[in-house]
């Protein structure tokens, strides 16, 4: 069997900690049970098994190649696992019946994704583009849009694709230039550039819908005059022949990692003739594509949590089968080499990779679930799901991209020299990680996003719902004589985090925005640090529970004993931490906010 994730883990979050079966009595879920999530959950397994993960490595050795002349030539598996996955539903299996779909939650759809993330990576993409895509036109495109388009992109058979950064602008989307003339009610002229199109172009498809941000003539400047846009490849006609749209592949770009996903640099109205076609109302472009974005932001890190993972049990694997040197307390050179594994250090490094990326995917988890509840409740529990969900977004993203990074490279440093070589997949998944820091907003992105907007939106109302829930799960764990120190620590914790963030508040009540988000990626080192220490106590809780009540037998018992250990690591080798961000943080020398670049 294929080993690059941990079943027994999965359907631990879903049933015990994160417990998706909750999400059953509401309506838009009641079709399923427990079983049937399981169920689903395996197939995934299956085709990732024997159609994903045999060819992590041939993509890597055979990367989407552009040809010069508009084309970009990928591997042919590629084509394979869209359409199977398709078959499946694991493109449209999240979205309404009426839609197509099977209504699944996203806790059971994305734990599927997170199994084929970690199988492989880069053919992952593919789908989760067409998946957001079609989400998008579902949303707030027409009925005629919606029955054009979607159909076609849950059948795997068109890809869909997200069009915003353009070479002037790069994350600065109030700067894009790519302009929407309007010809008629049904159609504008689209002209312009974008780069970094991810599945903008390959073989595996027979069309492609750009999702596409551009300016209408004569729009307000900045990103209140954005508009969003269907521009496909080939466009539809009414006789059912589709015609060529104007839309040229430029290039593809190569890159360090994630090799078999293509990234394309897309032209529009090259011959006057790309014709775009607008989704909902001018001007509220951004706004519809945040709906996309905020998904992607949480499938980016839950792809670096699974790529993460599948380096963990790839440098678990090593280290139970390779033998070298002693432990020190062994005195005699004629007894056998131990296994690596016994050497402390190893599992210094092993408990550190195991933390990151179960903490990582747990949160993941929870921000599936808050989505779950943001679709299937309403009025006040509504409103606090996705306020949670909002202020969790830029969190999971970040540490997950930033700390699976870190794991990924103790997998390639637990290995030693093997680790560096292309005979193990470590050093590949290394280099596929790093992407996710980059992906859907950068790390600083993210970071003025959670202290600029989610910290203090509605007078600080999210972050308040977030500690609530800290708290409650801090509460269960003073229950519990082994585990209270724990919940003592964590409270402490927050309470050195409010004090930072007051410290902070200090800059903006006195006009001082620059200052006080000069540092914000440490803030959100503090609070990644914060919320995955969470979401590590709430499993040792859950796995505590279970030990004590369903008499488990030997192996999950120690499958148990391992989450709380894992837990205590945590705690003594990560949550420090936190302590050295809050004295950076609040060290009043200014020295990341210069003007006099010298010093440089």
């Amino acid at each position: 069997m294929a080993n690059y994730t941990n079943m027994d883990l999965l359907r631990f979050l879903l049933f015990e900690v994160h417990p998706v079966q909750s999400l059953f009595q509401y309506e838009r879920y009641a079709h399923l049970d427990a079983e049937q999530a399981w169920m689903i959950i395996e197939s995934a397994k299956l085709l990732a098994d024997q159609e994903m993960f045999p060819y992590l490595k041939a993509m890597d050795e055979s990367p989407a190649q552009y040809d010069g002349n508009g084309a970009v030539i990928t591997h042919p598996q590629i084509k394979r696992i869209i359409r199977l996955a398709a078959d499946q539903s694991w493109i449209g299996g999240a979205a309404k019946f009426e839609h197509g779909g099977m209504q699944l939650p996203e806790m059971i759809f994305n734990a599927g994704q997170h199994i084929f993330q970690a199988a492989n990576n880069s053919v992952q993409g593919y789908l989760g583009l067409s998946t957001g895509s079609a989400d998008l036109i579902t949303s707030f495109g027409s009925a005629e849009q919606i029955a054009t388009y979607v159909p076609k992109i849950y059948q795997g058979e068109w890809q869909g694709t997200m069009a915003l950064t353009e070479p002037q602008a790069g994350s600065s989307l109030s700067d894009i230039v790519t302009s929407a003339k309007s010809v008629n009610e049904e159609y504008y002229l689209v002209k312009g550039q974008k780069i970094f199109i991810s599945g903008g172009q390959h073989q595996a498809a027979d069309n492609f819908i750009h999702l596409t941000l551009a300016r209408i003539e004569g729009a307000p400047a900045g990103v209140k005059g954005i508009s969003l846009f269907i521009i496909p490849k080939f466009r539809p006609e009414p006789d059912g022949s589709f015609v060529y749209n104007d839309v040229y592949c430029a290039g593809d770009f190569q890159k360090m990692g994630q090799k078999g996903y293509s990234t394309t640099h897309l032209s529009f109205g090259d011959n006057d003739n790309c014709r775009g076609y607008l989704v909902g109302e001018p001007h509220q472009g951004l706004k519809y594509m945040f709906q996309m974005m905020n998904g992607a932001r949480i499938s980016v890190g839950q792809c670096a949590a699974s790529v993460a993972m599948a380096a963990y049990q790839a440098s678990l694997q090593y280290c139970k089968e390779r033998p070298q040197g002693r432990v020190p307390s062994e005195k005699d050179p004629l007894k056998s080499p131990t296994l690596i594994i016994n050497h402390a250090d190893v599992q210094r490094m092993l408990l550190t990779q195991k933390a990151i990326t179960e903490g990582s995917l747990s949160l993941a988890m929870e921000c599936n679930r808050l989505y779950d509840l943001v679709h299937a409740t309403q009025g006040e529990e509504k409103a606090n799901a996705l306020l949670l969900l909002e202020i969790l977004t830029p969190i999971v993203k970040t540490y997950a991209s930033e700390q699976g990074s870190r794991s990924a490279a103790l997998a390639i440093q637990t290995l030693g020299g093997y680790g560096f070589t292309t005979d193990f997949p470590v050093q590949q998944l290394y280099r596929d990680l790093k992407i996710m820091s980059l992906y859907e907003g950068t790390t600083g992105i993210q970071s003025l996003d959670l202290l600029g907007r989610k910290a203090t939106m509605q007078n600080g109302k999210a972050l308040s719902l977030l500690l609530t829930q800290i708290q409650e799960t801090i509460a269960l764990s003073n229950q519990d004589p082994d585990l209270k120190s724990y919940g003592i620590q964590l409270n402490k914790d927050i309470n050195t985090f409010g004090k930072t963030l007051q410290h902070l508040l200090g800059y903006l009540q006195n006009s001082n925005p620059d200052r006080y988000l000069a540092d914000a990626t440490v803030f959100m080192e503090m609070a990644g640090l914060i919320v995955i220490g969470w979401q590590w106590l709430k499993m040792a809780v859950k796995a505590k529970a279970l030990q004590q009540t369903q008499n488990p037998n030997k192996l999950m018992q120690d499958f148990y004993t391992g989450k709380i250990h894992t837990m205590e690591f945590y705690f003594k080798y990560e949550m420090p931490h936190i302590e050295a961000c809050a004295q950076t943080l609040m060290n009043e020398k200014t020295l990341t906010n210069v003007k006099d670049f010298d010093c440089f």
